[in-house]
This record gives structure tokens, sequence and C-alpha cells, in this order.
């Protein structure tokens, strides 16, 4: 395969996984009605026995799961209230949808969350409330303690998404602020029966992070999330209203968040439909098909997103040298979510980030891709989902007057991407189970 070839093949691989993570298509595969029964893997909800039956759901791809959902039983829905973000919305008959901001949360989403509250409260031990959750969830269902304002929780959103935090730290926190995130909406929903249908963006997989856990019983304390605050030296530019009610639960002034032996947690069911590896195999399957000898690094990968390109671009060097781990053409598949650390005034995401301090390493290797995009189609706080880059990458930027390092040192990611016309941009994907990294090798 030439390069031009393998800058197709990457994208016919990427657009594979996206099809296989299909939010729509998660809940069809999990979800289905034989009569006057609801099936959810196997386990049965008798309709008959059902008064009302409530859907509520938040993340990037609630809208496309709670249309799905309609489709399957649409005519039992009594009423429903969901918050996506802004371009997100799929049609749907009964259920409510609320538009709303993410990364950082804003009024409508505090209005939607609000909403999603009161209707889940109403409902009674012969009432069942579904919900769809997925990655976005925990910006979109942003409903703060009391005494703990909007601008507040705007304001630790950001410090938390700069100071280069994992996903799973920022979540502790946020369950520890919230009405509704730590299970707090599973309480709530007492004693109707819930039934929670969760895409993974979180690595692991573990419910409880997924969007901030709003049913799901939450294993993190005060403590946890006080000692997060220390590693990240916060607690000098924090809020004092979040300080304050952190430090007053550590104390054990304020209730925890609902555990695993809360009785108010114990008609609960959370069943995972969809996460990163299954995207990653079929992008592996796509490959293949294309000629390629894949291999599924990990869809796992966590940290600083600048570290963990340099180690790619060291395996793309190593395929091309050596023939190991696996002999050209090659397609090395890694997942997962990597931090980004902003010191740069610049425009960028983890994802194109990744991809250009990939380029730095690799520049002048013949027939070499370097590809990574987020599944949910946006990267950062830009309208791309990821980037793609090349051994000429680099000598290219620099014949335009672009410095490569200096843009990656600004995280200006965007803007040399745009300028080279290599940014990945699909539009919302109605999906979202974190990224997928691609080293093509012909």
């Amino acid at each position: 395969m030439n390069l031009k070839a393998l800058r197709e093949a990457a994208g016919q691989i990427f657009r594979a996984s996206l099809q296989a993570v299909d939010a729509a298509d998660a809940v069809r595969r999990h979800l289905a009605r034989e009569g006057e029964h609801l099936l959810a893997d196997g386990e049965s909800y008798p309709l008959d026995s059902i008064d009302r039956i409530y859907l509520v759901g938040a993340g990037k791809a609630s809208g496309a799961m709670a249309s799905a959902v309609e489709g399957i039983i649409g005519d039992r829905i009594a009423d429903g209230v969901i918050t996506v973000g802004y371009g997100q919305v799929q049609p749907t008959v009964r259920v409510r949808v609320q538009e709303a901001g993410h990364p950082i949360p804003d009024e409508a989403g505090l209005r939607g969350a609000e909403n999603i509250l009161s209707l889940v409260s109403s409902a009674t031990d012969r009432d069942l409330v579904i919900a769809l959750m997925s990655g976005g969830g925990s910006a979109l269902l942003p409903l703060p303690v009391m005494g703990v304002g909007l601008a507040a929780k705007q304001d630790v959103t950001r410090q938390l998404l700069a100071c280069g935090a994992t996903i799973k730290e920022i979540n502790v926190i946020r369950k520890h602020l919230s009405r509704v995130k730590g299970g707090h909406l599973a309480a709530a929903a007492s004693p109707a029966r819930l039934l929670a249908l969760i895409l993974s963006d979180v690595v692991g997989d573990p419910l409880e992070a997924i969007a901030s856990g709003p049913t799901v019983p939450d294993s993190s304390s005060y403590a946890d999330a006080c000692a997060i605050m220390s590693r990240y030296a916060l607690e000098p530019t924090l809020h004092p209203a979040i300080l304050r009610h952190l430090h007053a639960g550590l104390r054990g002034e304020v209730a925890e968040t609902p555990k695993p032996q809360d009785p108010h947690v114990a008609r609960v069911r959370n069943l995972l439909i969809g996460n990163n590896l299954r995207a990653l195999r079929a992008a592996a399957e796509r490959a293949r098909s294309l000629g390629l000898c894949p291999l599924i690094l990990s869809s796992s990968v966590e940290g600083e997103t600048r570290e963990v390109a340099r180690v790619h671009a060291a395996l793309a060097r190593e395929v091309r040298a050596t023939g190991n781990p696996l002999p050209p053409p090659a397609c090395l598949i890694s997942g997962g979510e990597t931090t980004v650390t902003l010191r740069g005034n610049g425009l960028g995401g983890r994802n194109q980030e990744f991809v250009l301090a990939a380029a730095l390493e690799i520049g002048g290797l013949q027939d070499v891709v370097i590809f990574s995009a987020g599944t949910d189609g946006s990267d950062g706080p830009t309208d791309a989902a990821g980037a793609v880059a090349d051994g000429t990458t680099v000598s290219r930027a620099r014949s335009i007057g672009l410095e490569p390092i200096r843009s990656l040192h600004e995280n200006d990611s965007y803007h040399l991407f745009q300028r080279l016309n290599d940014l990945v941009i699909t539009g919302p994907t109605n999906t979202n189970v974190m990224d997928v990294r691609l080293i093509l090798v012909g």
C-alpha cells in the first residue's frame, strides 16, 4: 500500500469501528419485546404488571438510544426526558429532548437534570424507569448539591479538565457535588424498578464512572474526592462553596453517596451495552479485509497524550525497521482515553495532540500513517473528531510557515492540521466509546 492508500484505509477502518458501536443498534442487541414481556439480556419485565414506564437519560448517545427504545416499546412509555449535547437531537415521539452544553455544563443542562429528577421521583413500586446513560452524561446532568451554584460547578469542571486528571478522578469529584450522580438518580427512583442501559466511554468499563454513575451505587468517598483535589493542587483555586461542601463531607456532616448496601438502590439493574473494545475489534476486521495485518494493542490506554504518542510512534518505527511486533503491511490499533495537561493557549484536543506529537517522531518515515479520533465525533472544544498524519506532515507544515514543535507547546494542534487539511471531521456520531488510534505501515 502506498501513502495515499494507507490514508484512505485509515478512514475506512475508523468508519467501521463507528458502525460497530452505533448506539441504536446497541440498544436493539440487548432490549427486545416479545408480546407482553420486555426482555433485557434474558431478564423479563412483564408489561402487564407495570403501570407506567418512564424513559430518562443523558449523554452524547442518549438521543439515538431513546429513539431505539421508542421503536421497541413506544406505546408503553408514559413520559420521558433526555439531555443531549447541542446538535445531537434524534427524533422521538414520547420523550422530551433537552439540548445542553458539553463539556462545560450550562443552564439548559441544569433544567434537563431538574426535569429528569422530578420525573423519576414520581415513580411508584409498580413503575419501571429505563435510564439511558452514555459518555458526556456527567456534563449534561449538572444538578449541584444545595449551596453550590452552576457557576462554581462550571469553574471546577474547567479546572479538572485542564489539570491532567483522569476521567475517573474527575467523576469522583463530580459525584460528590451532585444530586443525581453517584447513584442519587437511582435512589430518587426508588421504590420503582430501574433498568439502565449504559454505553461506556471510560477505560475498563467501570459502571460507576460512566456519566458519573447516576444509577450505580458509588464506592468512592469524600475522602477520595479531597485526595484528588490535593493530588492536583486544586484547593487554592477552587470556588469556596466547592471546598466547603467537600470538607463538610470529609467531616461526616454531609451524607455520602448511595453505597451498594443502600436499600434505595436494591431494585436497579445496570446493563453495559457497548464499549471501546467492540469498536477496536471491528477496526481489526476491516483492516484485515483491506489486506493489512491487524493487532489490537489495548482498549485501556491512558496517560499523558504526548507520552502515549511517543510510544505509538516507536512502534511504527519498529514495524518499519524490523517487522516487529508484526510485519508490514500492518495496522496497530489502540483505544482508551488519554489526557492533556494544558500549557498553551491554542486550540485542539487529545486526539489532535496525539497525532501531532506522533508526527514529530515519524518524520521522514515512508508509508507510515498515524490516525486518532474520538468516536463521539468531537475532540476537545473543536469541530473535529481528530486528525491524521504521516511521515511528510512535519515537512509539509514547515513548508507553509508552521512550526509543529511550537504548535505542540501551545496546545494548538487544530490550526496546524486545519492548514494541512488533515483534520478528521465526522460531525456528531450519536455514540461515544472513547477513542480509536491507528498506526498503518505499508
